[in-house]
């Protein structure tokens, strides 16, 4: 048995008139399409805000150890 399916509301968007036309004769199905392509950008922007969040939570860290790193392992040229 499939898994069911989340429930889907009707939305109006507003597409590139030759991208629709194109896609319509592929026989695109454009409702599966923005879902996937909306799927996609959602995950990315949680991608970004997790690292963004991650490297803000970790700045002092990340500060801390390149100090170090620059003092334990001088300039190439500067031996």
């Amino acid at each position: 048995m499939p898994p069911q399916s989340m429930p889907r509301r009707p939305t109006d968007l507003s597409l590139d008139q030759a991208l629709l036309h194109e896609a319509r004769s592929f026989g695109v199905n454009l409702s599966q399409a923005a879902e996937a392509g909306l799927r996609r950008a959602v995950a990315v922007a949680v991608a970004e805000a997790k690292a963004d969040t991650w490297l803000r939570e970790n700045a002092k860290a990340l500060a801390s150890s390149k100090i170090w790193a620059d003092q334990a392992w001088p300039a190439s040229g500067a031996i």
